[in-house]
């Protein structure tokens, strides 16, 4: 089934048919991840927004596992890269060679790398050098790379999962300020809860495969997010939309929290992002346009990384949750 952009008459029974499947891609996907429940709505919604992820967790809550279950189930390709200090520009891009052919005429041919790819998993992206991180930096951005003076289109849709350990930092790059803001939600990975942990042992420790199968086409899931960006939304969010990310920034009408503690503020980036991904949320729930509710629920994965604080905040145990969620009560 092909979701078109639908006019007005007929775009409540778009979102319904886009929430059923979507209900059916949440489901798929369960069959494999276990009790991140959470986690897994918060990449959809930033997949349907056309987004970028950065995954927090320590290794083994399954971050690897979730980019080859969504990519399956959203009928993506996908690839992954390893990053380490030495991994250079060329080796995510990929780089011209020199053939000769019979005649003896010799001509440069490009062999791509695997960023050529429509669902890219960079594991401990802080691993990789600047240089290297600004290379992937300019794709995320513009979904082109450059190459021997060339542009080079990148596969549609193109989405790029990263991954930190927020445990080990030795050896690490951070990612600059420019880097965080090109990803659309940060999302933190935490171990499953009891119960979930319980029938995850049980289904990956026997020889039964869990068959899972595509929901979406690749023209489906951008159809989606036209959709998503087609969704009327109300007055009342976009001034909740507003109010968050303005009073984030210091200054005379800023809360004291925000003054006192706060030294770099979100951007209009994290406006865009908080519209898309409220309407993108909504769609999810099946519901035909968002509410206040969303903008407090996303607030936190938008914001955070669009954040710093200062040297007193840290003095004084002031944490991004605590300016987060005193902005959020304001709403």
């Amino acid at each position: 089934m092909t979701i078109s952009v639908a006019p007005d008459s007929s775009i409540e029974k778009s979102l319904a048919d886009t929430a059923n499947r979507l209900g059916q891609a949440r489901a798929e996907i369960g069959k494999v991840i276990f009790g991140q429940t959470r986690v897994i709505d918060q990449i959809l919604i930033t997949l349907m927004s056309g987004g970028h992820v950065l995954l927090i967790g320590v290794p083994g809550v399954a971050k690897t596992l979730m980019v080859e279950t969504v990519a399956t189930v959203l009928g993506l390709t996908s690839n992954r890269i390893q990053c380490t200090p030495d991994l250079m520009p060329a080796d995510i891009i990929g780089s011209e060679v020199l053939e000769q052919d019979e005649g003896g005429k010799r001509n440069f041919r490009f062999i791509k790398g695997p960023i050529f790819t429509q669902f890219l998993m960079a594991d401990e992206i802080n691993r990789a050098s600047p240089r290297t991180q600004s290379a992937l930096l300019q794709a995320m951005q513009e979904h082109v790379v450059s190459v021997g003076g060339k542009k080079q289109d990148l596969p549609r849709p193109f989405h790029v999962m990263a991954t930190q350990n927020p445990i080990e930092q030795e050896g690490t790059y951070p990612l600059r300020e420019a880097q965080l803001d090109r990803f659309l939600m940060q999302i933190d990975v935490d171990y499953p809860e009891h119960d979930s942990e319980r029938t995850m042992l049980l289904a990956t420790t026997t020889n039964r495969d869990s068959a899972i199968k595509a929901v979406f086409t690749e023209k489906e899931l951008m159809d989606v997010q036209s959709l998503v960006r087609d969704m009327p939304i109300g007055e009342s969010v976009v001034d909740a939309v507003l109010k968050l990310v303005r009073s984030g920034r210091p200054g005379d009408d800023a809360p004291q929290i925000v003054n006192e503690y706060v030294g770099w503020a979100p951007g209009p980036r994290a406006g865009q992002a908080l519209m898309l991904a409220c309407r993108a949320r909504a769609l999810l729930d099946g519901r035909a346009a968002p509410s206040v509710d969303d903008v407090i629920e996303l607030a936190e994965p938008i914001l955070k990384h669009r954040m710093a604080l200062n040297y007193k905040a840290r003095a004084e145990g002031v944490t991004l949750k605590d300016v987060i969620a005193a902005l959020t009560d304001e709403l």
